[in-house]
């Protein structure tokens, strides 16, 4: 094949069919041949992989909170991006709040995409918000292109985005549900968490017990039978809690359209390990017990989860209170859009997982949660979005080499394998120092 633009040759190439040796040609930004290596194949430019790299396609994260505008002290398009980027990640969704103004209506939509504009270096699509009294902007929002609504049902942290009551939850589904939209739900319950113990003070024991288990799987299994009445598509965010993915299981065989997500922090850190003070790891839902991080590692292999994605959730050192360590009052959230993919990928090749399942939890399926049907996969026709991976290099994190906007991450001093060494998007090599490439996008352009 004659006239591409690019052409990768490696030993090891990650496809949907497994890993292989093979040349993968680029013409226009897509992806337009995936033959064995002595396949005669003819490029203005080749890049030659070596033996120690892995080509993966570039991952896609659809859960993150960039902040911006509003909020930009605590992340920003640029720094997220850019954080974005160095990871191994091509495509991110935006979510809608910590954001001001929440992306709850198209004028709110439109400053977003404002505040976004030119100053991204990977593709950026983004989430709507539903709340209380916008009903009736959920179909402006989703003709504007939204990739789907985000509700919580609990407070949700900040004021200007609040959480549906049950039966506005039930409403927000009917009207969704007329337009096929996916409603992805942040799934804790407020009253068993109003009748927990009160979170405060240092002790991260005590943090987790104001969070349990039985608030994410009382509000999942609300979920599942409002999903089941509605016909309503539904995600489930961030599962930490693994009593919850039988009743997953049996919803599906029951034809309920449901999709689950984690994070790495879930499939990573143990409650066992977390020190006093160190509100580092505060998030919500919480990180829980070993036993529990094995049961989702279990979900995932097994194909109830159906990806990982960061909820990289940044905020300003001070409001992490590292002065007091009081789990309490820390804002909850954990920085790490940069990592996503060595933190899983030194936990999941101890388990014996491989390169193949890692690319279908963190580009596969978070591509096809979101409706990305041209991303993801390294394939004939979609977009030639790589990350070249060296799986076998180990490096320690030091929070100062981040690129995100605030140096804190509960991976500070941690070693992990496998090291980013490079990211194309649409079949351009991204510099991260340099001029944004990235595109904003609409629901089903990419």
């Amino acid at each position: 094949m004659a006239g591409l633009d690019l052409l990768f040759r490696a030993r090891r190439v990650v496809t949907p069919a497994g890993e292989r040796a093979c040349g993968v040609g680029v013409r226009n930004g897509t992806i337009v041949a995936v033959e064995p290596p002595d396949t005669d194949l003819d490029a203005a430019e080749v890049v030659e992989l070596g033996d120690d790299e892995v080509l993966l396609p570039g991952l896609v994260d659809s859960h993150v909170h960039v902040n911006d505008p509003g909020r930009s002290e605590w992340e920003g398009f640029a720094t997220a991006t850019r954080a974005a980027a160095a990871g191994g990640v091509t495509t991110i969704v935006d979510m809608p709040l910590n954001s001001l103004p929440p992306t709850v209506d198209t004028a709110a939509l439109r400053v977003k995409r404002e505040s976004a504009e030119g100053r991204v270096l990977v593709d950026v699509g983004l989430w709507g918000g539903a709340v209380p009294g916008n009903l009736r902007e959920l179909r402006g929002l989703h003709d504007a292109g939204v990739f789907g609504f985000k509700c919580f049902l609990l407070h949700s942290g900040v004021e200007e985005f609040p959480h549906l009551e049950p039966d506005e939850l039930t409403d927000a589904l009917r009207e969704i549900r007329t337009f096929d939209a996916l409603m992805i739900v942040h799934a804790e319950d407020p009253h068993v968490i109003d009748h927990a113990p009160a979170a405060h003070g240092a002790s991260y024991r005590d943090f987790l017990r104001s969070r349990p288990r039985g608030a994410e799987n009382l509000a999942i299994a609300r979920v599942i039978e409002l999903a089941r009445t509605t016909g309503c598509r539904v995600h489930i965010l961030h599962l930490s809690s693994s009593d919850a993915l039988p009743m997953i299981r049996s919803a599906r065989d029951d034809g309920v359209r449901i999709t689950v997500e984690t994070c790495p922090h879930y499939l990573t850190f143990t409650a066992e390990e977390i020190a006093e003070g160190a509100t580092q790891f505060k998030c919500c839902p919480p990180i829980r017990e070993e036993p529990n991080r094995e049961s989702l590692w279990r979900g995932l292999a097994d194909g109830t989860v159906d990806c990982v994605v960061s909820d990289h959730s940044p905020c300003t050192p001070e409001l992490k209170r590292f002065d007091t360590g009081d789990f309490g009052a820390a804002w909850g959230g954990i920085a790490s859009l940069q990592l996503g993919l060595p933190a899983v990928w030194t936990e999941a090749r101890r388990r014996g997982h491989t390169l193949t399942d890692v690319a279908r939890w963190m580009a596969e399926g978070p591509a096809r949660v979101a409706g990305l049907s041209r991303k993801g996969r390294i394939a004939p026709g979609h977009q030639a979005d790589f990350c070249v991976f060296a799986p076998d290099q180990v490096f320690t994190v030091d929070r100062d080499r981040l690129h995100h906007r605030n140096p804190v991450t509960p991976y500070h001093g941690r070693e992990l394998t496998g090291v980013v060494r490079g990211t194309w998007l649409r079949g351009v090599r991204i510099d991260i120092d340099g001029p944004p490439q990235g595109r904003l996008l609409n629901r089903g352009e990419a």
